[in-house]
């Protein structure tokens, strides 16, 4: 991976991920928790002192979950997305490779490990995309988007649960479904949209 700010591992890290952490300075101040979805997609109801004499309430998902994703480009120059269905759309959508980061998983082998298990991937060099809040009303997640070149595709490891579809297409073909507002996965479209500006100073696109 090159050209961005080193964690303590060694791993390249885009320059903003850093900065996705709470301010030091809050004007909303905690008075009560109470988790009312426990797990990995907790939920927690806080009572809260907003100032100025008002309290409220609010619900929402806590900072800790992260995700990565991924835009895979092989070595020929096509991108690489899929097609995976999704329960609470009850549709199949195009994404970029994604998926969770295990507690104790470093991003970058985050990203490696879904790479290779969505879309049978190995790259040869990696980017890293900044980061981005999803849903900052309602969840404290964080997103940390790839951008993975000189890919060879092999063997798919997916869930057995998982309805997934591999799909290798021109990267003009991706941006054109991009621009026509047919990629409905906000994070993915976020993905490709960071990706783009690498790809054309590199003649890929």
């Amino acid at each position: 991976m090159t050209g961005n700010p080193e964690d303590n591992n060694g791993t390249t890290m885009h320059a903003n991920w850093p900065k996705l952490v709470p301010d030091e300075a809050q004007p909303w101040q905690t008075l009560e928790s109470r988790e009312l979805v426990p797990g990995p997609r907790s939920v927690v109801l806080d009572r809260v002192d907003m100032g100025g004499g008002l309290e409220g309430q609010y619900q929402y998902r806590p900072r800790g979950p992260r995700a990565i994703f991924v835009l895979p480009i092989t070595a020929e120059g096509e991108g690489v997305l899929i097609r995976q269905y999704r329960y609470p759309l009850r549709a199949t959508v195009w994404e970029v490779v994604a998926g969770g980061v295990e507690r104790g998983e470093e991003l970058h082998s985050a990203a490696v490990r879904e790479l290779r298990e969505e879309v049978g991937g190995v790259a040869a060099e990696w980017v890293a995309l900044p980061g981005f809040y999803p849903q900052p009303s309602i969840s404290g997640v964080v997103f940390y988007p790839f951008l993975a070149l000189g890919v060879t595709l092999g063997d798919m490891a997916h869930e057995e649960t998982e309805v997934i579809e591999r799909v290798v297409l021109p990267l003009p073909d991706i941006y054109a479904l991009l621009d026509a507002g047919q990629i409905l996965d906000g994070p993915s479209s976020l993905t490709l949209w960071h990706s783009r500006r690498l790809l054309m100073e590199r003649g890929m696109l």
